[in-house]
């Protein structure tokens, strides 16, 4: 029989220990639920907390401590994000009697400690991932899931960040974001259908692309690497998408669009809408291989702060009650509104899928992925 001693801790024990060792009062870790809405705690003491409205949601939301006085002790609260790399994990809630500065450093050591053991528990506890749904996925979704990358990546320098819905019913759309000491790798993508042969052409291409991408491939190879896992494998499936390099020292950005939307270009508060307008070649799959027209590999040189949406038609096809599209024009206006005032651009893709599914008058008649990324260089 395993020494109970020896087993591994579930996290809310090891949460505690550290807690204990670091001297700090008491603790608990709020999760971001698969949607973003509420903070989800690793403990039935205490309820869940909206992100959108209560004090812990809003240092989700900017990443910023936040100190105020405690609701259920004597003392303060202080409300920290856990943070792995730049994804948004959730949020800490320290108590102390008092918060001097000796024990906001213990308890921003103990936030860092958490974040990444959270972001290795939960590659393999089920427990994680029951407590942060609210219902149900169907399984094509479940399929995609498991092949998504953070929802956000980068560093000091770019990120990166997207966002996919509807969570628990996707079909066939999904994105892939990566980087190295000098590119960033993204992609959307979108298979035909809205079934379990959709999520399985998803996944197939998203894996021949990385296999491709990991043996240092160039952009055209990665495309081609598709074109032949599909034809394979899927030869009834095609799939649309764009991929993409961005150079990180120089700002070049390279890209191939195989049948899918233009992505847009926001410089200086402004949409470019033609700047990467392009006449698109066929998707990825069978469909390429019987027509003789090469795919192009497009190139446009990026200005620091320059902002690249890339997307679904799911988006920009949301309908009103009254049979209205949602639009690029609308799109891309709550985007520089965002940008504008400040957001977080996680933040902001958040708020986003968030105002086209709340919305009394839209609804989402396909799945609707956005993948957001901005290049900011050091100053020369």
């Amino acid at each position: 029989m395993a020494d109970p001693e020896n087993a591994t801790l579930d996290l809310p024990t090891a949460a505690a220990r550290c807690t204990k060792a670091l001297g700090l009062q008491s603790s608990v870790v709020y999760l971001s639920d698969i949607q973003q809405r509420r903070l989800v705690p690793l403990t039935d003491v205490v309820p869940p907390l909206l992100i959108d409205n209560s004090l812990a949601g809003w240092t989700y939301r900017t990443q910023s401590l936040r100190v105020a006085v405690s609701e259920e002790k004597v003392g303060m609260t202080a409300w920290l994000p856990l943070v792995d790399g730049a994804e948004r994990l959730g949020v800490l809630a320290v108590d102390s009697p008092a918060l001097t500065p000796d024990v906001l450093r213990r308890a921003r050591a103990l936030a860092t400690l958490l974040a990444m053991m959270i972001t290795s528990a939960r590659a393999y506890q089920d427990s994680f991932v029951r407590r942060l749904r609210t219902r149900p996925m169907r399984l094509p979704a479940e399929m995609l899931r498991a092949f998504l990358p953070p929802r956000t990546i980068g560093t000091s320098h770019v990120v990166s960040t997207a966002v996919l819905e509807p969570a628990y019913e996707l079909g066939g759309d999904a994105f892939d974001h990566s980087l190295t000491e000098t590119t960033l790798h993204v992609a959307v993508l979108d298979a035909m259908g809205h079934n379990l042969a959709s999520g399985l052409t998803t996944a197939v291409s998203l894996a021949a692309c990385r296999n491709a991408r990991r043996t240092g491939a160039d952009l055209p190879e990665l495309v081609e690497s598709v074109d032949d896992a599909l034809s394979q494998w899927l030869p009834d499936q095609f799939c649309t998408g764009v991929l993409a390099q961005l150079d990180l020292a120089s700002g070049m950005l390279r890209w191939v669009n195989c049948g899918h939307p233009t992505p847009l270009l926001i410089r200086d508060r402004r949409p470019l809408v033609d700047a990467m307008r392009r006449e698109a070649s066929p998707p990825m799959g069978m469909p390429s291989l019987l027509t003789e027209r090469r795919r192009e590999t497009h190139e446009i040189v990026l200005k620091p702060g320059d902002r690249v949406l890339m997307y679904t038609d799911g988006v920009t096809e949301a309908r009103a009650v009254d049979g209205a599209e949602f639009g690029l024009e609308q799109f891309a206006e709550y985007i520089i509104g965002a940008t504008a005032a400040g957001e977080l651009p996680s933040e902001t893709l958040r708020r986003l899928i968030h105002s086209i599914l709340d919305s009394p008058t839209s609804r989402l008649r396909d799945d609707a992925t956005i993948l957001m990324f901005e290049w900011s260089p050091p100053s020369r």
